[in-house]
Protein backbone atom coordinates (compact mmCIF):
# COMPACT_ATOMS: atom_id res chain seq x y z
CA UNK A 1 0.00 0.00 0.00
CA UNK A 2 2.65 2.63 0.90
CA UNK A 3 3.79 2.12 -2.72
CA UNK A 4 0.32 3.89 -4.12
CA UNK A 5 0.26 6.22 -0.84
CA UNK A 6 3.33 7.97 -1.98
CA UNK A 7 1.91 8.82 -5.32
CA UNK A 8 -1.31 10.73 -3.51
CA UNK A 9 -2.00 14.25 -1.66
CA UNK A 10 -4.74 12.55 0.59
CA UNK A 11 -6.80 9.58 0.98
CA UNK A 12 -9.24 7.40 3.33
CA UNK A 13 -10.36 3.82 3.76
CA UNK A 14 -13.76 2.78 4.05
CA UNK A 15 -15.05 -0.49 5.08
CA UNK A 16 -18.12 -1.80 3.14
CA UNK A 17 -19.13 -5.04 3.50
CA UNK A 18 -16.49 -7.35 2.50
CA UNK A 19 -14.50 -4.70 0.70
CA UNK A 20 -11.81 -2.33 1.61
CA UNK A 21 -12.03 1.02 -0.34
CA UNK A 22 -9.56 4.02 -0.85
CA UNK A 23 -10.76 7.08 -1.55
CA UNK A 24 -7.60 8.99 -2.79
CA UNK A 25 -6.77 12.53 -4.24
CA UNK A 26 -3.98 12.15 -6.47
CA UNK A 27 -1.24 14.34 -6.13
CA UNK A 28 -0.81 16.68 -9.31
CA UNK A 29 2.28 15.41 -10.33
CA UNK A 30 1.10 11.57 -11.02
CA UNK A 31 -2.17 12.44 -12.45
CA UNK A 32 -2.54 10.99 -16.23
CA UNK A 33 -0.79 8.64 -14.43
CA UNK A 34 2.68 9.26 -13.39
CA UNK A 35 4.83 6.25 -14.62
CA UNK A 36 5.32 5.76 -11.06
CA UNK A 37 1.91 5.12 -10.00
CA UNK A 38 0.93 3.22 -12.90
CA UNK A 39 3.19 0.64 -11.68
CA UNK A 40 2.32 0.51 -9.01
CA UNK A 41 -1.38 0.04 -10.01
CA UNK A 42 -0.35 -2.95 -12.28
CA UNK A 43 0.79 -4.36 -8.77
CA UNK A 44 -2.57 -4.01 -6.92
CA UNK A 45 -4.53 -7.20 -5.89
CA UNK A 46 -8.01 -5.88 -6.55
CA UNK A 47 -9.53 -3.44 -8.55
CA UNK A 48 -9.58 0.62 -9.26
CA UNK A 49 -10.89 2.99 -11.22
CA UNK A 50 -10.65 7.28 -11.79
CA UNK A 51 -13.42 9.00 -10.33
CA UNK A 52 -12.67 12.39 -12.25
CA UNK A 53 -12.42 13.40 -15.60
CA UNK A 54 -9.43 15.21 -15.03
CA UNK A 55 -8.04 12.03 -12.82
CA UNK A 56 -7.68 13.55 -9.38
CA UNK A 57 -9.83 11.22 -7.81
CA UNK A 58 -8.75 7.54 -7.74
CA UNK A 59 -10.59 4.46 -6.11
CA UNK A 60 -9.43 1.22 -5.09
CA UNK A 61 -10.33 -1.66 -3.89
CA UNK A 62 -9.65 -5.22 -2.49
CA UNK A 63 -11.47 -7.76 -1.09
CA UNK A 64 -11.32 -8.78 2.40
CA UNK A 65 -12.48 -11.77 4.42
CA UNK A 66 -13.47 -15.50 3.03
CA UNK A 67 -14.98 -15.30 -0.33
CA UNK A 68 -19.12 -16.28 0.16
CA UNK A 69 -19.89 -19.61 -0.71
CA UNK A 70 -22.75 -19.53 -3.59
CA UNK A 71 -25.83 -21.95 -3.59
CA UNK A 72 -25.23 -23.00 -7.33
CA UNK A 73 -27.39 -25.95 -6.94
CA UNK A 74 -30.07 -23.70 -6.09
CA UNK A 75 -29.61 -21.14 -9.03
CA UNK A 76 -29.61 -24.31 -11.46
CA UNK A 77 -32.71 -25.62 -9.88
CA UNK A 78 -34.70 -22.33 -10.41
CA UNK A 79 -33.18 -22.08 -13.83
CA UNK A 80 -34.29 -25.49 -15.26
CA UNK A 81 -37.81 -24.86 -13.03
CA UNK A 82 -38.16 -21.46 -15.07
CA UNK A 83 -36.94 -23.38 -18.66
CA UNK A 84 -39.66 -25.78 -17.94
CA UNK A 85 -42.07 -23.63 -17.24
CA UNK A 86 -40.91 -21.63 -20.54
CA UNK A 87 -41.10 -24.66 -22.80
CA UNK A 88 -44.42 -25.07 -21.52
CA UNK A 89 -45.72 -21.79 -23.14
CA UNK A 90 -43.87 -22.01 -25.82
CA UNK A 91 -45.52 -25.30 -26.51
CA UNK A 92 -49.04 -23.53 -25.87
CA UNK A 93 -48.20 -20.91 -28.40
CA UNK A 94 -46.63 -23.21 -30.95
CA UNK A 95 -50.34 -24.92 -30.78
CA UNK A 96 -48.82 -28.28 -29.45
CA UNK A 97 -49.62 -28.02 -25.82
CA UNK A 98 -53.01 -26.62 -24.49
CA UNK A 99 -52.59 -25.91 -20.30
CA UNK A 100 -55.67 -27.96 -18.32
CA UNK A 101 -57.97 -24.91 -17.24
CA UNK A 102 -58.44 -26.28 -13.40
CA UNK A 103 -60.25 -23.89 -11.32
CA UNK A 104 -58.37 -21.81 -8.73
CA UNK A 105 -54.74 -21.14 -8.42
CA UNK A 106 -54.36 -24.71 -6.86
CA UNK A 107 -56.03 -25.98 -10.24
CA UNK A 108 -53.25 -24.43 -11.95
CA UNK A 109 -50.33 -25.40 -10.08
CA UNK A 110 -51.78 -29.12 -10.44
CA UNK A 111 -51.96 -28.37 -14.21
CA UNK A 112 -48.38 -27.11 -14.37
CA UNK A 113 -46.97 -29.84 -12.46
CA UNK A 114 -48.74 -32.29 -14.59
CA UNK A 115 -46.96 -30.67 -17.47
CA UNK A 116 -43.48 -30.73 -16.15
CA UNK A 117 -43.90 -34.28 -15.33
CA UNK A 118 -44.68 -34.96 -18.93
CA UNK A 119 -40.85 -35.18 -19.65
CA UNK A 120 -40.05 -37.38 -16.62
CA UNK A 121 -42.73 -39.56 -18.20
CA UNK A 122 -40.91 -39.50 -21.84
CA UNK A 123 -43.42 -37.22 -23.45
CA UNK A 124 -40.70 -34.86 -25.09
CA UNK A 125 -42.28 -33.74 -28.28
CA UNK A 126 -45.02 -31.12 -27.39
CA UNK A 127 -42.73 -29.35 -24.66
CA UNK A 128 -39.57 -29.18 -26.93
CA UNK A 129 -41.86 -27.68 -29.60
CA UNK A 130 -41.97 -24.02 -27.81
CA UNK A 131 -38.19 -24.32 -27.68
CA UNK A 132 -37.81 -21.28 -30.55
CA UNK A 133 -39.72 -19.03 -27.65
CA UNK A 134 -37.86 -20.33 -24.71
CA UNK A 135 -34.24 -20.33 -25.38
CA UNK A 136 -34.05 -17.01 -27.28
CA UNK A 137 -36.37 -15.70 -23.99
CA UNK A 138 -33.85 -17.06 -21.41
CA UNK A 139 -31.07 -15.91 -23.61
CA UNK A 140 -32.16 -12.40 -23.30
CA UNK A 141 -32.84 -12.70 -19.21
CA UNK A 142 -29.74 -14.31 -18.63
CA UNK A 143 -27.31 -12.32 -20.70
CA UNK A 144 -29.50 -9.14 -19.08
CA UNK A 145 -28.36 -10.36 -15.54
CA UNK A 146 -25.18 -11.35 -16.45
CA UNK A 147 -24.13 -8.00 -17.63
CA UNK A 148 -25.30 -6.52 -13.86
CA UNK A 149 -23.05 -9.18 -12.67
CA UNK A 150 -20.11 -8.80 -14.36
CA UNK A 151 -20.70 -4.73 -13.70
CA UNK A 152 -20.73 -5.69 -9.39
CA UNK A 153 -17.66 -8.44 -9.92
CA UNK A 154 -15.57 -4.94 -11.94
CA UNK A 155 -16.16 -3.44 -8.70
CA UNK A 156 -16.12 -6.18 -6.26
CA UNK A 157 -19.49 -5.98 -5.16
CA UNK A 158 -20.43 -8.84 -3.63
CA UNK A 159 -23.48 -9.89 -5.73
CA UNK A 160 -25.14 -13.21 -6.10
CA UNK A 161 -25.78 -14.97 -9.11
CA UNK A 162 -28.98 -14.74 -11.31
CA UNK A 163 -32.35 -15.88 -9.52
CA UNK A 164 -34.83 -16.82 -11.90
CA UNK A 165 -38.39 -16.70 -11.41
CA UNK A 166 -40.86 -19.62 -13.03
CA UNK A 167 -44.12 -19.21 -13.26
CA UNK A 168 -46.49 -21.80 -14.40
CA UNK A 169 -47.66 -22.19 -17.79
CA UNK A 170 -51.13 -22.25 -16.52
CA UNK A 171 -51.23 -18.80 -15.11
CA UNK A 172 -48.72 -16.92 -17.95
CA UNK A 173 -48.21 -17.13 -21.61
CA UNK A 174 -44.70 -16.47 -21.38
CA UNK A 175 -43.17 -19.12 -18.36
CA UNK A 176 -41.37 -16.76 -16.72
CA UNK A 177 -41.74 -13.78 -14.15
CA UNK A 178 -37.98 -12.23 -15.16
CA UNK A 179 -34.92 -12.65 -12.89
CA UNK A 180 -32.84 -10.90 -11.11
CA UNK A 181 -29.44 -10.80 -8.95
CA UNK A 182 -28.78 -9.18 -5.05
CA UNK A 183 -25.85 -6.81 -4.56
CA UNK A 184 -25.21 -7.84 -1.12
CA UNK A 185 -22.62 -5.16 -0.05
CA UNK A 186 -23.03 -1.03 -0.28
CA UNK A 187 -22.22 0.48 -3.07
CA UNK A 188 -19.60 3.35 -2.94
CA UNK A 189 -20.46 6.08 -5.30
CA UNK A 190 -23.24 6.84 -8.17
CA UNK A 191 -20.59 6.12 -10.86
CA UNK A 192 -20.70 2.48 -9.80
CA UNK A 193 -23.88 2.42 -9.50
CA UNK A 194 -24.54 3.68 -12.70
CA UNK A 195 -22.03 1.51 -14.66
CA UNK A 196 -24.34 -2.11 -12.51
CA UNK A 197 -27.32 -0.73 -13.56
CA UNK A 198 -27.01 0.43 -17.10
CA UNK A 199 -24.84 -2.97 -17.67
CA UNK A 200 -28.17 -5.23 -17.48
CA UNK A 201 -30.04 -3.24 -20.07
CA UNK A 202 -27.50 -2.65 -22.90
CA UNK A 203 -26.37 -6.28 -22.46
CA UNK A 204 -29.76 -7.48 -22.48
CA UNK A 205 -30.98 -5.05 -25.62
CA UNK A 206 -28.55 -6.36 -27.73
CA UNK A 207 -29.55 -9.95 -27.54
CA UNK A 208 -32.62 -8.94 -27.86
CA UNK A 209 -32.86 -6.75 -30.95
CA UNK A 210 -30.40 -9.56 -32.58
CA UNK A 211 -33.96 -11.96 -31.82
CA UNK A 212 -36.51 -9.30 -32.88
CA UNK A 213 -35.06 -9.18 -36.04
CA UNK A 214 -35.14 -13.02 -36.73
CA UNK A 215 -38.41 -13.09 -35.43
CA UNK A 216 -40.24 -10.25 -37.36
CA UNK A 217 -38.14 -11.84 -40.57
CA UNK A 218 -40.48 -15.16 -39.92
CA UNK A 219 -43.43 -13.83 -38.64
CA UNK A 220 -46.64 -13.32 -41.16
CA UNK A 221 -48.85 -10.76 -42.23
CA UNK A 222 -52.85 -11.96 -41.79
CA UNK A 223 -55.05 -11.50 -44.67
CA UNK A 224 -57.50 -8.22 -44.86
CA UNK A 225 -60.24 -8.36 -42.31
CA UNK A 226 -58.33 -9.60 -39.26
CA UNK A 227 -59.70 -7.19 -36.81
CA UNK A 228 -57.65 -5.44 -34.50
CA UNK A 229 -54.89 -4.35 -36.39
CA UNK A 230 -52.49 -5.13 -34.28
CA UNK A 231 -49.69 -7.66 -33.64
CA UNK A 232 -50.62 -11.07 -31.85
CA UNK A 233 -50.12 -14.29 -30.65
CA UNK A 234 -52.07 -17.25 -30.34
CA UNK A 235 -51.89 -19.21 -26.80
CA UNK A 236 -53.69 -22.19 -26.65
CA UNK A 237 -55.65 -21.28 -29.24
CA UNK A 238 -56.70 -17.55 -28.18
CA UNK A 239 -54.97 -14.66 -29.53
CA UNK A 240 -53.24 -12.19 -27.03
CA UNK A 241 -52.99 -9.09 -29.14
CA UNK A 242 -49.69 -6.83 -28.02
CA UNK A 243 -49.24 -3.23 -28.23
CA UNK A 244 -46.05 -1.75 -30.30
CA UNK A 245 -43.36 0.34 -28.71
CA UNK A 246 -41.56 2.61 -31.35
CA UNK A 247 -38.73 -0.64 -31.89
CA UNK A 248 -41.18 -3.15 -32.21
CA UNK A 249 -43.13 -0.72 -34.82
CA UNK A 250 -39.84 0.22 -37.59
CA UNK A 251 -39.12 -3.71 -37.43
CA UNK A 252 -43.00 -4.15 -38.40
CA UNK A 253 -42.91 -1.65 -41.22
CA UNK A 254 -39.39 -3.01 -42.31
CA UNK A 255 -40.19 -6.73 -42.74
CA UNK A 256 -44.07 -6.54 -43.18
CA UNK A 257 -44.69 -2.88 -44.62
CA UNK A 258 -48.61 -2.67 -44.80
CA UNK A 259 -49.76 -5.54 -43.01
CA UNK A 260 -52.89 -4.33 -41.19
CA UNK A 261 -52.42 -7.64 -38.60
CA UNK A 262 -48.99 -9.36 -38.18
CA UNK A 263 -49.08 -12.73 -36.36
CA UNK A 264 -45.99 -13.11 -34.29
CA UNK A 265 -43.29 -16.13 -34.57
CA UNK A 266 -42.46 -17.45 -31.14
CA UNK A 267 -39.02 -15.70 -31.63
CA UNK A 268 -40.69 -12.64 -32.54
CA UNK A 269 -43.13 -12.77 -29.39
CA UNK A 270 -39.61 -13.43 -27.57
CA UNK A 271 -38.33 -10.36 -28.38
CA UNK A 272 -41.32 -8.66 -27.65
CA UNK A 273 -41.39 -10.10 -24.27
CA UNK A 274 -37.77 -9.30 -23.84
CA UNK A 275 -38.22 -5.91 -25.00
CA UNK A 276 -40.92 -4.84 -22.84
CA UNK A 277 -39.14 -6.44 -19.60
CA UNK A 278 -36.29 -4.13 -20.56
CA UNK A 279 -38.75 -1.23 -20.66
CA UNK A 280 -40.50 -2.30 -17.12
CA UNK A 281 -37.17 -2.57 -15.85
CA UNK A 282 -35.42 0.95 -16.90
CA UNK A 283 -38.96 2.90 -15.65
CA UNK A 284 -36.59 5.54 -12.99
CA UNK A 285 -38.77 3.81 -9.86
CA UNK A 286 -37.31 2.56 -6.06
CA UNK A 287 -34.69 -0.02 -7.18
CA UNK A 288 -35.36 -1.05 -11.03
CA UNK A 289 -32.46 -0.51 -13.45
CA UNK A 290 -34.44 2.79 -14.24
CA UNK A 291 -34.22 4.33 -10.68
CA UNK A 292 -30.53 2.87 -10.71
CA UNK A 293 -29.38 4.31 -13.55
CA UNK A 294 -31.43 7.83 -13.39
CA UNK A 295 -29.89 7.91 -9.40
CA UNK A 296 -26.67 7.57 -11.26
CA UNK A 297 -27.16 10.64 -13.78
CA UNK A 298 -28.69 13.06 -11.38
CA UNK A 299 -28.82 11.85 -7.47
CA UNK A 300 -31.26 13.30 -5.48
CA UNK A 301 -33.52 14.88 -8.10
CA UNK A 302 -34.50 11.14 -9.08
CA UNK A 303 -37.16 12.09 -6.84
CA UNK A 304 -39.49 13.96 -8.96
CA UNK A 305 -39.11 11.82 -11.48
CA UNK A 306 -40.18 8.90 -9.71
CA UNK A 307 -43.08 11.06 -8.75
CA UNK A 308 -43.89 11.86 -12.12
CA UNK A 309 -43.55 7.98 -13.46
CA UNK A 310 -45.73 7.10 -10.87
CA UNK A 311 -48.21 9.10 -11.69
CA UNK A 312 -48.09 7.84 -15.06
CA UNK A 313 -48.43 4.67 -13.93
CA UNK A 314 -51.82 5.25 -11.99
CA UNK A 315 -52.83 7.01 -15.93
CA UNK A 316 -51.92 4.16 -17.96
CA UNK A 317 -54.01 1.87 -14.61
CA UNK A 318 -57.17 3.71 -16.10
CA UNK A 319 -57.04 1.46 -19.16
CA UNK A 320 -55.21 -1.43 -17.64
CA UNK A 321 -55.30 -2.34 -14.26
CA UNK A 322 -52.32 -4.66 -14.15
CA UNK A 323 -49.95 -1.66 -14.27
CA UNK A 324 -51.45 -0.30 -10.49
CA UNK A 325 -49.90 -4.09 -9.67
CA UNK A 326 -46.54 -3.09 -11.41
CA UNK A 327 -46.76 0.16 -9.75
CA UNK A 328 -47.52 -1.79 -6.05
CA UNK A 329 -43.98 -3.99 -6.59
CA UNK A 330 -41.81 -1.50 -7.49
CA UNK A 331 -42.99 0.08 -3.94
CA UNK A 332 -42.01 -3.25 -2.47
CA UNK A 333 -38.80 -3.63 -4.26
CA UNK A 334 -38.39 -0.22 -2.72
CA UNK A 335 -39.00 -1.52 0.90
CA UNK A 336 -41.89 1.36 0.65
CA UNK A 337 -40.79 4.17 -1.07
CA UNK A 338 -40.26 4.99 -5.13
CA UNK A 339 -37.59 7.28 -4.53
CA UNK A 340 -33.70 5.68 -4.83
CA UNK A 341 -31.39 5.26 -1.41
CA UNK A 342 -28.62 7.35 -1.46
CA UNK A 343 -24.81 5.45 -1.86
CA UNK A 344 -22.11 5.71 0.74
CA UNK A 345 -20.58 8.98 -1.44
CA UNK A 346 -23.47 10.63 -3.92
CA UNK A 347 -21.59 13.57 -4.09
CA UNK A 348 -18.87 12.84 -6.61
CA UNK A 349 -19.60 14.00 -10.16
CA UNK A 350 -19.55 11.45 -12.99
CA UNK A 351 -17.27 11.42 -15.70
CA UNK A 352 -18.67 12.13 -19.15
CA UNK A 353 -17.91 9.06 -20.80
CA UNK A 354 -20.25 6.81 -18.17
CA UNK A 355 -22.68 9.37 -18.55
CA UNK A 356 -23.30 8.16 -22.34
CA UNK A 357 -23.80 4.92 -20.99
CA UNK A 358 -26.77 6.20 -18.59
CA UNK A 359 -28.10 8.66 -21.37
CA UNK A 360 -27.85 5.29 -23.76
CA UNK A 361 -30.01 3.28 -21.46
CA UNK A 362 -32.80 6.60 -21.36
CA UNK A 363 -33.10 5.83 -24.73
CA UNK A 364 -33.73 2.25 -25.10
CA UNK A 365 -36.34 2.97 -22.53
CA UNK A 366 -37.95 5.34 -25.09
CA UNK A 367 -37.75 2.71 -28.12
CA UNK A 368 -38.97 -0.07 -25.87
CA UNK A 369 -41.23 1.56 -24.19
CA UNK A 370 -43.03 4.27 -26.11
CA UNK A 371 -45.65 4.00 -26.84
CA UNK A 372 -46.42 1.75 -23.73
CA UNK A 373 -46.49 -1.96 -25.48
CA UNK A 374 -48.82 -3.36 -22.41
CA UNK A 375 -50.33 -7.09 -22.93
CA UNK A 376 -54.02 -7.03 -23.94
CA UNK A 377 -56.53 -9.41 -23.80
Amino acid sequence: MEELTAHFAAWRILHAGNREITDAVVAPEHRGPSAGLEAALGEWPGAFYWASQDRSSLILIRPVGPARRERWVFHLCLFVITALCSLGAGAALAGQFRPAEEPGLQGALLAALRFMMDPVHGSWASALSGWTFTAPLLAILLIHELGHYFAARRYLIDASPPYFMPIPPSLSPIGSLGAFIRLRSPVLDRLQLLDVGAAGPLAGFVVALGVLVWGYASSSAVPAGWQPHASFVEFAGNPIFLGESFLTQALRDHFLPGAEAVRLSLPAFAGWVGMFITGLNLLPLSQLDGGHVLYGLIGKKQIAVSALAVVGLIYLAQTWWGWYLWAGLTLIVGKGRWSHPSVLTPGRSIPSGHRVVGWLCVLIFVLTFVPIPFLQQ
